[in-house]
């Protein structure tokens, strides 16, 4: 039970850090792209964003079969 609390626990932690570099990362998009908020710079964070999660997706498969 409070190793199914502590996970999540650090779930919660683990969204808020990722909302703070979602805000980051759209700020970024909105000083690299002219007319931010465009449709094509939308996509373009959507497609950047999921590549990120599918590397990182990946390589933590990866490390879950080693043990």
């Amino acid at each position: 039970m409070q190793e199914k609390t502590i996970t999540l626990i650090l779930g919660g932690f683990g969204l808020v850090a990722a909302l703070a570099w979602n805000e980051a990362i759209k700020s970024l998009f909105e000083e690299l792209f002219e007319k931010s908020g465009t449709l094509i710079s939308k996509f373009v964070y959507a497609i950047l964003v999921t590549i990120i999660v599918v590397i990182v997706s990946m390589q933590l498969k990866k490390i879950s079969k080693k043990k």
